[in-house]
């Protein structure tokens, strides 16, 4: 038997610390490569969704003096939420886990955030915030996924340039920076995808935060559809998480993002500085202006664009950056 163990970025505050990750059998599903074109191309896209979790399986993390140990959910999923007191330096740290079945073992390393004293958190959605993925017509966000491979994918124009300046908005250091979180519909079978997309563009390094992870082909039919309210509690576990941070929300239209938005500013209207939500039709959508103007109701600023020099001209005049 051949282990994959993937690990996602995890996070720590003063108090706890936070590492998860998916156990498969034979492959993780991001074993594919920039050149693949066409057929290849497609066929390693749904091989993302034709994976093998496995369940109750023993995983063990180690960090400076922490040892623990869980097992897998029936998906494969683990999660370590730890109480955590050492002294940390703001930044990104090394974790590993390890794991064994019978004779079979692997070690992988990931990394976890301690962020750093600063203005704003910045949680960002993906689809369609700043990957073009026409997420409100499912056939064309089928045939882009299948048809063009990562660097033949396309990102707003502007929208790097916003977000660099996001990130280092109110620092008095070059290293330090803003803490990113991108929160998604888009499943954990997407992970790796989304995070090479990134670092290609020089998007902010980000923890990252998906959906369930899906195993089989009708799922892939449905990616990114369904209930939305997992993003809900994600972002609210953020902000729970650190409450001292006064953060930014960037979404669009195409879905649920305002709405999802709105709620989050009803319960933290102390924590959030401004919502951004990007127009992705012809014209403005009459719903979303009107809950726009209810988020503006509870102090906080709000910008609907259609492009992001319009956010960044917003974001200037707000003193954000």
């Amino acid at each position: 038997m051949k282990l994959d163990l993937k690990l996602y970025r995890g996070y720590v505050n003063d108090h706890e610390l936070i590492v998860y990750g998916h156990l498969f059998r034979s492959w993780a599903p991001d074993k594919y490569r920039l050149d693949r074109k066409g057929i290849k191309h497609a066929a390693a896209i749904i091989h993302m969704f034709r994976i093998s979790p496995l369940k109750n399986v023993e995983v063990n993390l180690h960090f400076k003096n922490i040892r623990a140990t869980t097992k897998t959910l029936d998906d494969g999923y683990f999660r370590f939420s730890l109480p955590f007191t050492e002294a940390l330096e703001s930044g990104w740290h090394e974790y590993k886990v390890t794991c064994d079945i019978g004779s079979f073992g692997i070690i992988e390393k990931g990394e976890l955030l301690k962020p750093y004293e600063s203005k704003y958190g910045i949680i960002s959605d993906i689809d369609d915030t700043f990957l073009i993925s026409h997420s409100n017509n499912i056939f064309k966000k089928l045939y882009v996924m299948l048809s063009k491979n990562l660097n033949k994918r396309k990102i707003f124009d502007d929208v790097v340039a916003h977000y660099q300046q996001l990130s280092v908005a109110g620092q008095d250091s070059e290293a330090a920076s803003n803490s990113f979180f991108y929160v998604s519909s888009s499943e954990w079978n997407l992970y790796e995808f989304i995070n090479e997309f990134a670092k290609l563009h020089k998007l902010p390094k980000a923890v990252i935060k998906l959906k369930k992870i899906k195993t089989g082909i009708s799922d892939f039919l449905f990616t990114g559809r369904g209930s939305h309210d997992h993003k809900f509690q994600k972002i609210k576990d953020i902000i729970s998480f650190y409450p001292n941070i006064t953060y930014v929300l960037l979404g669009d239209d195409s879905q649920k993002d305002p709405y999802l938005y709105e709620r989050i500013c009803k319960i933290f209207p102390q924590s959030l500085k401004a919502v951004y939500i990007r127009q992705t039709g012809r014209t403005k959508k009459k719903k979303v202006e009107a809950v726009l103007q209810n988020i503006e109701s509870l102090g906080v600023s709000s910008c609907y664009f259609k492009n992001s020099n319009k956010a960044i001209a917003h974001s200037s005049r707000e003193g954000i950056i």
